[in-house]
């Protein structure tokens, strides 16, 4: 039996595994981005330099119900498109043509997905004392590298290889509300060996915070504070030089780490997503656009356990 959206949603225990989201969950997607697959057909279409009259041409295999689902499972499957096409009963070329058709709606709608805290919305969570005199509110910020494909160039290749993974990579930054986990910023993606510093410098992401909410990341992000407006950001102790490590810096350094679980999980639901852990196969092409709009997948499933999380932050 091909893969088509009728035949799918009738098992939906498969449907989860395939997507990794439930059929009423890509039921919202598509409500959402339908109108705007219309729309930027109609656009397509209407292009000064088309040759053809609209209604002409030979129409698509798929419906675009179908287009994305097709996509939506090449997210996290991440099949080449000889299989992905064997699956949904078309060709390589067709598949590879409708994601490169989704892809970008769903990176606009993870982009949407995307709300900083709010510094005026009551809060639920009560810090641990050793974390008393550090922001309240803040978004928790890490990195996660995926393998690519060597350059052949050398020059190009040594700009990608990362020390750290002893492989080329590519690196991407996250940034987590710390009461749901969600992800609220993804700039764009950068060569593996960057330090993760330089990365949310470049980013610009502590200029956009709102005010009174601060950042938090692990000892790469040692000195980040300088970096935020208000110096609200704040990272493990480091171990003095020379010295032993204090025993009151051992416990501060747990409390800071469990603050920082959230990321950790979110991370984990991206890695999930088998076109962001396996070798890129696309010559680093639509990284970023991959990376949001999984991070918009990913922000929808966290809506269904957003009770969940509130519960436990409480």
């Amino acid at each position: 039996m091909i893969l088509r959206y009728a035949y799918l949603s009738t098992h939906p225990t498969v449907f989860k595994s395939m997507t990794g989201l439930r059929v009423g969950e890509f039921d919202a997607l598509a409500r959402d981005l339908l109108p705007r697959y219309q729309a930027a057909e109609q656009a397509r279409l209407s292009r000064p330099t088309r040759q053809r009259a609209i209604g002409a041409g030979h129409p698509f295999e798929l419906t675009a119900r179908d287009q994305l689902l097709l996509t939506v499972v090449w997210l996290p499957v991440y099949p080449t498109y000889e299989v992905l096409g064997y699956l949904f009963d078309v060709s390589d070329t067709t598949a590879g043509r409708a994601v490169t058709r989704l892809l970008p709606l769903l990176e606009a709608a993870g982009l949407d997905s995307m709300r900083m805290p709010d510094p005026g919305r009551k809060r639920r969570r009560h810090l641990d004392e050793l974390l008393a005199d550090t922001p309240e509110l803040v978004i928790l910020i890490d990195t996660f590298e995926q393998r690519v494909q060597r350059p052949r160039e050398r020059r190009a290749a040594d700009k990608l290889y990362s020390g750290k993974k002893k492989q080329h990579t590519l690196k991407s930054q996250l940034g987590v509300d710390e009461v749901n986990g969600k992800i609220v910023d993804v700039p764009e993606r950068v060569p593996g060996p960057t330090a993760d510093i330089t990365l949310v410098a470049e980013s610009g992401v502590l200029g956009r915070l709102p005010e009174h909410v601060g950042a938090a990341g692990d000892l790469a992000y040692v000195g980040m504070q300088k970096l935020h407006p208000q110096g609200q950001a704040v990272t493990p102790r480091r171990k003095p030089r020379g010295q032993e490590r204090p025993p009151e810096d051992i416990e501060y350094n747990r409390a800071f780490a469990r603050r920082r679980i959230p990321v950790e999980h979110t991370i984990g639901r991206v890695r999930r997503y088998q076109s962001l852990t396996q070798t890129d196969r696309h010559h680093r092409k639509y990284h970023t656009a991959r990376v949001r709009a999984v991070a918009g997948l990913v922000n929808r499933q966290l809506e269904r356990l957003r009770p969940r999380c509130e519960r436990r932050a409480a």
